[in-house]
């Protein structure tokens, strides 16, 4: 387990009357709030204090945090579709790449069939589903490397992209009624937030208080000790990838209502913001785990910086040596991170914890 989870020790008891211990409760306060488990949160109010004094008028405004949550949502999801599978040791290169494939399908659906939006989407989220489980069995039954496996899928998906597109953008028969999904506000928010919210909160719940989400841990973290323990990792890993391209699938539907369209070259450029923010969360509240909350607090500091970047008019690559510097201070870090808080005896503890009754 990770560092901020664990048994307080002696030295953080204190003696009651009866001569019995009890907890003092400020040293897993102190370790919950430390900069090393949400280091997040004080490098975002850092942003903020830096875009505040460089354009404070177009930086201070009311909307700016809805701004950087309705734009970066799709995003964020696509970030949280990398976390099951990285928690159970698998990549998925292909996310970009299905989130482009589904975006152009359901917009050539809509314009080329009778289909209500409805049924659109179901298809939208069939051609996810078939992605998955190809990537499934070409990572676990065909054995090839998650990692190369997933990157040829991806190339794949770019040629079903074109073919289905003819290279060209699709427009026709988007309607008002399927831009809704992704257009309707609560308060100042698009539904696209609330969506990566129900995701996070769902992922959250079965990675950290499920039997399920111990056994995925545990995969990623020691597979062989896992098999031997009576994880069928097998299963978890193609499990994963399933879910990964469901979850890329949804960020491509809601693309194509956001923007009214599909566009053939939309998918790539999602691939490394996503790994950015799955990595940099993993060094977020769990101690080198992938986690939801961990990739959402990633997903908004990414988000504002692209977003103050952005509104201060810098050069248009500026962004892309963000995103590149974040990514491999963020994989250092998890590395860090993950041999700081002892991996063999959080593989143990994942392990005894995930192991079947």
């Amino acid at each position: 387990m990770s560092s901020a989870t664990q048994q307080p020790t002696a030295a953080d008891q204190k003696p009651t009357g009866g001569g019995e211990s009890v907890a003092v409760p400020h040293k897993s306060l102190l370790s919950a709030l430390s900069f090393q488990n949400i280091s997040a949160v004080y490098l975002f109010g850092l942003v903020v204090l830096v875009f505040a004094i460089w354009i404070p008028d177009n930086f201070l405004q009311t909307d700016t945090i809805a701004a950087v949550l309705n734009q970066n949502a799709v995003p964020g999801i696509v970030a949280l579709a990398l976390v099951v599978p990285l928690a159970a040791g698998v990549f998925d290169l292909s996310v970009g790449y299905t989130l482009g494939a589904v975006s152009v399908w359901v917009a050539w659906l809509l314009g080329n069939t009778s289909f209500s939006p409805t049924i659109c989407i179901a298809l939208g989220l069939l051609m996810a589903l078939a992605i998955g489980i190809a990537n499934g069995f070409i990572v676990v039954v065909m054995r090839v490397d998650s990692f190369i496996g997933t990157l040829a899928s991806g190339s794949l998906l770019v040629a079903l992209t074109l073919i289905i597109s003819g290279n060209t953008q699709l427009t026709d028969g988007i309607t008002e009624d399927f831009t809704a999904v992704a257009s309707t506000k609560i308060s100042d928010f698009t539904l696209p937030v609330v969506y990566m919210l129900v995701i996070a909160v769902v992922m959250w719940y079965f990675l950290e208080h499920r039997a399920i989400g111990r056994q995925t841990q545990a995969s990623g973290l020691a597979p062989e000790a896992a098999r031997l323990a009576g994880i069928r990792v097998d299963a978890i890993k193609f499990g994963s990838l399933i879910v990964s391209a469901l979850l890329a699938g949804i960020g491509g539907i809601l693309l194509t209502a956001t923007v009214g369209g599909g566009s053939p070259s939309v998918g790539p450029q999602y691939l490394i913001p996503a790994f950015a923010a799955a990595f940099l969360g993993a060094t977020q509240l769990k101690g080198g785990l992938f986690n939801a909350w961990g990739t959402v607090l990633a997903v908004i500091l990414l988000g504002t910086v692209y977003n103050g970047l952005t509104l201060a008019g810098v050069a248009v690559w500026v962004p892309y040596v963000v995103q590149g510097v974040v990514l491999i201070a963020a994989l250092a870090l998890a590395g860090v991170k993950r041999r700081s808080s002892g991996g063999d005896a959080e593989s143990s503890d994942e392990l005894a914890e995930a192991k079947p009754a």
